[in-house]
């Protein structure tokens, strides 16, 4: 590592150059006209990447950009993709890496500085010296993890699939489940910035690890509540019951509820009645309870170590009259 004792204060440039490799140089109309595509193209796929829109003649781009663009250019020409399926692909890719960004960008900000006092000029200048040297394994270790996740998800999707006739086309078959933290607000109240982010880094982080270990999929976070599914109603049976067990050990009181049924994929995220039914169950279950839908409770009939006791029906706004199942081990 440098001395960074001699380093003087990170600017923008600095900070630039080691990420992107260039300082910006091209105007909207040069990048678009050096890339081959229209300038309107260019800039919805600028905005669709959560890029602030420079003005016409501010030097805003560098020559990764003109390069990316080509790429671009390159896949509509030769029909791969359609300009709508691109911007999309560029919104997905915006909206992932920019939290992906900021979260590694505050992670190391944590374990190098010291956050109740300001940074001073060679705290940064290390923390700029350290990217420097990880950033290629880093980069390396992105490409890899993205194409692992894109095989789980196409052998997810393969699995999940179901051809019958009473599949609803354009939507999967799926276990849809929700875990809350009881009395968030409460608590919230009790801790100060630092203590209620770690109860949900905790948290979220709790879940991540009991959802991936089954093979399922953790599909958001909301700070006191995740959204994961799973292929089988068994698979989130065993999730919703190890995720209580995990937290109550912790100190944490955890509720959730699950549904079976079609569910409509879109943007990462799922919607449907079975996600509507799977949060409604989740805010009348009893703390350190799971409650579950007859799509559910029919599944885990007779699997090992599962049983479902139904209890006395209920009305939901907008869903009618549902009957409710409490999940336990047998």
């Amino acid at each position: 590592m440098r001395d960074t004792e001699s380093v003087g204060r990170p600017t923008a440039e600095q900070i630039e150059r080691l990420f992107v490799g260039s300082a910006p140089r091209h105007t909207r109309g040069e990048v678009a006209r050096r890339a081959g595509v229209t300038s309107e193209l260019a800039e919805r796929i600028w905005r669709a990447l959560g890029f602030a829109t420079p003005g016409d003649e501010t030097p805003a781009f560098t020559d990764a950009d003109v390069e990316a663009l080509r790429r671009v250019a390159g896949m509509l020409g030769s029909e791969l993709l359609d300009e709508a399926t691109v911007v999309r692909m560029a919104r997905a890719l915006g909206q992932t890496t920019a939290r992906l960004a900021q979260w590694q960008t505050e992670i190391m900000i944590g374990a190098m500085l010291d956050t109740a006092q300001p940074p001073g000029d060679q705290e940064l200048a290390a923390i700029l010296e350290l990217s420097r040297e990880l950033l290629p394994d880093f980069e390396r270790l992105l490409v890899h993890v993205w194409r692992a996740q894109l095989a789980a998800a196409g052998t997810r999707l393969l699995a999940m699939t179901d051809l019958t006739a009473e599949t609803v086309p354009g939507r999967l078959t799926l276990a849809v489940g929700f875990a809350d933290l009881v009395s968030f607000t409460r608590v919230s109240r009790e801790l100060d910035e630092q203590g209620l982010a770690e109860l949900v880094e905790n948290f979220e982080s709790r879940a991540s690890d009991v959802v991936a270990t089954h093979g399922a999929r953790l599909v958001k976070t909301l700070g006191d509540e995740v959204l994961f599914t799973a292929p089988t109603p068994e698979t989130a049976a065993h999730i919703a019951l190890e995720l209580i067990d995990q937290l109550r050990d912790e100190g944490r009181e955890v509720r959730v509820g699950l549904s079976y049924g079609p569910v409509l994929p879109t943007m990462g995220d799922v919607f449907g009645t079975t996600v509507n039914l799977a949060a409604r169950l989740t805010t009348m279950a009893h703390p350190c309870t799971v409650l579950v839908d007859q799509g559910v409770a029919g599944a885990v009939e007779g699997s090992p170590g599962l049983v479902a006791q139904r209890i006395r029906r209920r009305p939901v706004r907008g869903l009618g009259m549902i009957q409710p199942y409490v999940l336990r081990r047998a």
